[in-house]
């Protein structure tokens, strides 16, 4: 695995986190879990079941989204909203407990929408307007941009590294930023990168490319991990060593790989013996680790208690930052 960032301003922070990631690769894997609320119900029932907390920990940031509109949102997403509203919090909390911070954001659409607009289904907001220059679309797309910039700039000041993964399952339809094509989300990705590494100077980040799909890949320069989402059926517990064989496909450079979002976490013992190179994992929030649906606790205990899984308390001291 690469240890030498995408972005050649990186912080040492940036430097620490990528070669300890170097040091596991093939070796062992990061426990990681999705938080949706400021409840983080997922992290006291990992801790309940399985006695440990994990080594990585997700983060929404939907709440922060400047172009919220409520009034249009039924009472799943007005709940969803509120709930989330003030995660940062939590993540600074995780910091100073040591452990490693990775964020997704449901980016609800810069212009108009409607609920949950960062749905395609529920906006029209046409992504491939922000490639235009002096479109609305444009001008929104780097209003919002720049109002999650402040919000990560805290951690960038203190040396905080951040797992970031803009723009996530860019391969799909159904969010507005996959909905032109993966050609469009592509850019779009370029232009946060450029944007926050020259102009906001967000050197703190670890950049995440999250697509298996080689036609619509990033491009080495601009990303430092690559990654992917599936859901398996349920209790289907493996390496997952096909899903790690396709993400490899698209590119022939030494990124590591991570499974970005699941709803079903691996079995330790397939990892240990195929030496399946993952990462980490995050399994999704909510019934995928609350209930027994997905991933019996029994699954989980024994994951977490597995000799080839890194929970919190092995986690080596100023990972982090």
């Amino acid at each position: 695995m690469l240890t030498k960032p995408c972005d050649p301003r990186a912080l040492p922070c940036v430097l620490r986190l990528l070669e300890y990631l170097s040091s596991i690769e093939g070796k062992a894997i990061l426990t990681g879990q999705h938080t949706q609320s400021m409840a983080q119900e997922e992290l006291h029932r990992i801790a309940e079941v399985t006695g440990k907390r994990p080594a990585l920990l997700g983060f929404e940031l939907l709440g922060y989204s400047p172009n919220i509109r409520l009034e249009t949102g039924d009472e799943a997403c007005v709940t969803e909203v509120l709930e989330n509203r003030g995660t940062l919090e939590r993540a600074w909390e995780w910091a100073r407990e040591g452990g490693i911070i990775t964020f997704t954001w449901h980016w609800f659409s810069p212009l108009g929408g409607r609920d949950k607009s960062f749905y395609m289904k529920n906006t029209d907001f046409d992504a491939s307007r922000v490639l235009v220059e002096g479109t609305p679309e444009r001008e929104a797309f780097f209003h919002d941009m720049d109002h999650m910039a402040e919000l990560l700039r805290p951690f960038c000041k203190a040396g905080v590294p951040i797992l970031w993964r803009p723009f996530h399952e860019c391969d799909g339809k159904w969010f507005w930023w996959g909905a032109q094509g993966q050609d469009v989300a592509r850019e779009l990705f370029r232009l946060m990168y450029r944007h926050y590494t020259q102009v906001h100077h967000l050197h703190n980040l670890v950049w995440v490319w999250n697509n298996p799909q080689p036609e619509g890949y990033v491009g080495d320069e601009y990303c430092d991990l690559i990654s992917r989402d599936f859901y398996p059926p349920a209790h289907a517990h493996s390496a997952f060593e096909d899903k790690w064989k396709e993400l490899k496909r698209i590119t022939p450079a030494e990124k590591g790989c991570a499974i970005a979002e699941t709803g079903v976490i691996p079995d330790g013992d397939d990892l240990a013996d195929k030496m399946t190179p993952w990462l980490w994992y995050m399994t999704w929030s909510h019934g995928f680790c609350l209930t027994e649906d997905w991933n019996s606790f029994d699954a989980l205990r024994r994951l977490y208690n597995h000799p080839w899984a890194i929970t919190l308390d092995k986690l080596p001291q100023g990972i982090n930052g």
